[in-house]
C-alpha cells in the first residue's frame, strides 16, 4: 500500500493567533486533508468506483475552500485589511502559500485521473470516448444529439463594445471562443463566449449499437468542442477552450441592521452566484492570449488560474456512479441494525425502560424519523420542539412536524437560515411550517444554532414527561447513509429538563441556568472542557492515571490546544481522532510526546464529536455537535451531552475510540512535523478497519 507523505502543513506548537503558522497551518490542514481524500482514491484495494468517488469528493471539498475560506482572503485584501492577527501577517502571504499547495493538489488529482483511474474503467468496460476517436456513426448522432438537446439552449455572445463580457454564474461550463471573419452586419468578432445549459446532463451515455459497451460515454464539453462552429455560421472557428470561475460564496447580512433575517436571506441569495471571482479553471492547451484576456476581465492574478487537462469539473464525474450498473466496482452493500420500533412499536415504551444509544449509518436513522413520526400521530403528545440546522430540501422530518402542527400540536422549530449552501433548502422548509401552523423562529442573532436536539412533551397519566433526542449529527436522512454519527433517545428528567431549557433561551432569548447535565455553548461548553483537561493534569501530578481521548473534525482553537500541551508534558495520555483541520502537533519532545494523533477515513464520513475524561475513575464520556474550535465555542449554539447509563458508555468507548486506534487500514497518524502517514497493518499483525468491525458489529 502506498504510504506517501503528506507535508502540507507546516511544524509549529506556538499556535497563538499572533503566530503567522497558526493562520497559514488552518488553511493548510483543510487541502491535507484534501490529499488524505484524494489518497482514498488512489488506493487500489478500494473498489473502482468508489475511488471515482473520492477523487470527486476531493474536487467539490477544494470548490467549497475556495468559495469560502479563499474568497473570505480575497474579499480582506479587497477591503485592504492589510493583516491579520497581531502578527502583521498579510492575506496574500496566506493566498500564496494556499495557491503553491492548491496547484500540486490539482495536478495530483488529473494525473490519478488520466493515468490510473481512467485506463482502470477502461479495462473494465467503461469508457469516456474522445472526440478524436469518435468514428463516423458516433459523429453522426452525437451530431444529432447537438441539434436536438443542446442547440435550441445555446445563446453564443460575441465580444464588442455592445456585447460587453455577459455575468457567468458560479461554478459553471464556460467556452472562450477565437474567431475569425465578419458576422451578419461586417463587423469583425474575434472572441465570444458559450454558457453550456446547467440543465443538460455533463454526462452522455452512447447508444449500445455503436459503441464498445454498453458503459460508453461523452463528455459534454466534448459534444460542444466538436460543434461549437455551428453557433458561427459564416465565421471560422480558430479555437474553442472551456474554462470555470469560482466565486466567494461567503453570505453579507448584517442581522443587527435587519428586520427580517428570512427577508434578508432571501435577498441575498441570488447574490451567491455572482460573488467576486476567486479561481479560474482553464483546459490546459488554452492559448496565453484568451488566459490573460479572463484574468483581466475577473480581476486574477497568475498564480489564481488552473491550467487542467481534462473536464474543468471533476465533480461532474459522480454521475457515472448512478449510470453504470457494476455492483462488484463499489463497496460491498449492506443495511443498517433495523429501527428500534420493529421490536418496540411504542417507542416512548421503549425510552422509558432505558436510554438508547443509536449510531448512525450503522444502525438505522429510521428510528429518529420513527421518533418524530409517533409523536406527530400520538395524541398523548402535545409538543414538539426542534433544531434544524440542515435537513435536505424534501424531508420526511418536516413532514411529520408540519402534521404534527396541522393536528393542533404545538410545535416550535428554530431553523438555521444560515446554514451554508443550504440556506434555500432552510427557508423553503421555513415556508412550509409556518403555513401549517407551526412556530418557527430562526435562533439567536449573531449565533448560528448548530445543537441537534428533539424534545417531545407527552401527557401520561396525571403528570407530562419529557423525551428527547441529542444528536452529533443532522437531521437529514440521507446524509444519515454517508456520514457516521451518535444519536441518544432519552427521558432523563435532568436532561430533558436541560432541553426544554435550552429551548426557552432560543426562542424567549432568556439567559440559561441551573444546568445540570448539558454543556451549552458559548456560555459553558468551553471552560468545561479546559477544567476538564485541567482535572485530568491535577491527576497525573498526583501519581493517578490519567487520559483524555477526543474526535471531532477539526481541532484549532489555541487555548484548547494549549491545554492540550500542558497536559501531556503533565503525563497525561492524550489520544485523538481528528479528521479534517488540525493545529496541534503531537510527538514533540518536551511538549506533545504524550499525545497521539491520527485522522480515520473510509466508506462513510466521520462526523461524531466525543469527549472522553478518565478523571480517576469517574469516568465522564460527552457526545456533541460541536468540534473544537472558536466558531463553535463562540459563536455558535451547540450542545454536548453525556452518556450516563455505564453500558452505553462502554459502547460508545469501543466504538468511538478503541476500534478507531486499533484501524491500521484507513488511520493516518500525525507526526510531529506536520505530516500525515497513512497506516499499514505490521506482516505479523491482520488488518483491521474500524469501519469493517462496526458494520459486522452493529449492522445486524
Amino acid at each position: 500500500m502506498d504510504t506517501e507523505r503528506t507535508h502540507l502543513a507546516k511544524t509549529s506548537t506556538d499556535i497563538t493567533l499572533d503566530n503567522p503558522a497558526y493562520h497559514i497551518n488552518r488553511e493548510l490542514s483543510l487541502l491535507a486533508f484534501n490529499c488524505r481524500v484524494l489518497e482514498m482514491a488512489s488506493d487500489p484495494s478500494t473498489p473502482l468506483l468508489e475511488r471515482l468517488k473520492f477523487l470527486c469528493i476531493s474536487s467539490s471539498n477544494l470548490d467549497e475552500f475556495f468559495e469560502v475560506r479563499v474568497g473570505r482572503l480575497k474579499q480582506q485584501l479587497s477591503l485592504d485589511i492589510a493583516t491579520i492577527g497581531a502578527d502583521n501577517l498579510p492575506p496574500s502571504t496566506v493566498l500564496r502559500t494556499i495557491n503553491q499547495n492548491a496547484h500540486d493538489l490539482v495536478e495530483r488529482q488529473y494525473k490519478l485521473l488520466n493515468e490510473t483511474l481512467i485506463p482502470a474503467l477502461r479495462k473494465e468496460g467503461i469508457y469516456f470516448v474522445r472526440r478524436t476517436h469518435w468514428d463516423e456513426r458516433q459523429r453522426a448522432w452525437l451530431s444529432d444529439y447537438f441539434e436536438r438537446e443542446l442547440l435550441p439552449l445555446l445563446s453564443p455572445l460575441g465580444l464588442d463594445p455592445a456585447h460587453p463580457f455577459p455575468n457567468i454564474l458560479n461554478k459553471s461550463l464556460n467556452f472562450i471562443v477565437s474567431l475569425q471573419g465578419t458576422d451578419a452586419f461586417g463587423r469583425e468578432i474575434d472572441t465570444a463566449i458559450v454558457q453550456a445549459p446547467r440543465t443538460l446532463p455533463r454526462i452522455i451515455r452512447l447508444p449500445v449499437d455503436m459503441a464498445a459497451s454498453e458503459n460508453s460515454f461523452v463528455f459534454l464539453s466534448s459534444i460542444l468542442h466538436a460543434f461549437i462552429g455551428r453557433l458561427f455560421p459564416g465565421m471560422e472557428v480558430l479555437g474553442s477552450y472551456q474554462f470555470r470561475l469560482t466565486r466567494n460564496s461567503n453570505m453579507f447580512v448584517d442581522e443587527e441592521d435587519t428586520d427580517d433575517l428570512l427577508e434578508a436571506m432571501q435577498g441575498e441569495l441570488p447574490q451567491r452566484n455572482y460573488g467576486a471571482v476567486v479561481r479560474l479553471e482553464v483546459s490546459d492547451h488554452c492559448p496565453q492570449d484568451n488566459i490573460d484576456y479572463l484574468t483581466e476581465q475577473f480581476d486574477l492574478e497568475a498564480s489564481d488560474v488552473y491550467n487542467v487537462n481534462g473536464p474543468v469539473n471533476l465533480n461532474r464525474l459522480m454521475a457515472i456512479s448512478d449510470l453504470v450498473e457494476r455492483p462488484d466496482l463499489r463497496f460491498p452493500s449492506f443495511r443498517p441494525a433495523p429501527p428500534i420500533t420493529e421490536r418496540y412499536p411504542d417507542i416512548f415504551e421503549r425510552v422509558r425502560q432505558r436510554d438508547v444509544l443509536l449510531h448512525h449509518p450503522y444502525q438505522s436513522f429510521q428510528s429518529v424519523v420513527d421518533f418524530i413520526g409517533q409523536a406527530a400521530s400520538d395524541p398523548n403528545v402535545l409538543a414538539l420542539k426542534m433544531t434544524l440546522y440542515r435537513t435536505g430540501s424534501k424531508s420526511v422530518i418536516v413532514e411529520h412536524l408540519a402534521r404534527a402542527a396541522r393536528a393542533g400540536k404545538e410545535v416550535t422549530v428554530v431553523v438555521e437560515l444560515r446554514a451554508r449552501f443550504d440556506e434555500e433548502a432552510n427557508i423553503s422548509l421555513t415556508t412550509q411550517l409556518q403555513r401549517a401552523g407551526a412556530h418557527v423562529v430562526y435562533g439567536v442573532v449573531g449565533y448560528k444554532t448548530h445543537a441537534k436536539l428533539c424534545m417531545v412533551v407527552r401527557r401520561e397519566g396525571q403528570q407530562l414527561r419529557r423525551y428527547a433526542h441529542l444528536g452529533t449529527g443532522n437531521y437529514h436522512p440521507g446524509t444519515a447513509r454517508l456520514y457516521t454519527d451518535f444519536g441518544l433517545l432519552t427521558c432523563n428528567p435532568e436532561m430533558t429538563e436541560d432541553v426544554h431549557k435550552v429551548f426557552l433561551m432560543l426562542t424567549g432569548l432568556g439567559s440559561i441556568q441551573g444546568m445540570k447535565d448539558l454543556l451549552v455553548a458559548p456560555f459553558t461548553l468551553y471552560n468545561t472542557i479546559l477544567q476538564k483537561i485541567s482535572g485530568e493534569i491535577n491527576h497525573a501530578r498526583a501519581g493517578k492515571p490519567a487520559l483524555i481521548r477526543a474526535r471531532m473534525n477539526s481541532l484549532i482553537e489555541p487555548q484548547t490546544i494549549h491545554a492540550l500541551y500542558q497536559a501531556s508534558q503533565a503525563g497525561v495520555r492524550v489520544e485523538l481522532v481528528v479528521r479534517g483541520i488540525c493545529c496541534l502537533r503531537p510527538g514533540i519532545p518536551g511538549v506533545s510526546e504524550n499525545i497521539h494523533l491520527r485522522s480515520v477515513m473510509g466508506r462513510f464520513l466521520e462526523h461524531p464529536r466525543v469527549f472522553y475524561f478518565q478523571n480517576d475513575g469517574e469516568e465522564e464520556l460527552y457526545c456533541s455537535s460541536a468540534d473544537w474550535m472558536p466558531r463553535n465555542f463562540f459563536r455558535r449554539v451547540e450542545v454536548a451531552f453525556p452518556i450516563l447509563d455505564p453500558k452505553l458508555r462502554k459502547r460508545v468507548i469501543h466504538e468511538a475510540f478503541e476500534l478507531h486506534l486499533q484501524d491500521n487500514t484507513q488511520a493516518w497518524e500525525l507526526h510531529a512535523d506536520g505530516t500525515y502517514l497513512r497506516l499499514e497493518p505490521p506482516a505479523d499483525e491482520a488488518p483491521v478497519t474500524a469501519q469493517s468491525i462496526l458494520l459486522a458489529e452493529l449492522s445486524r
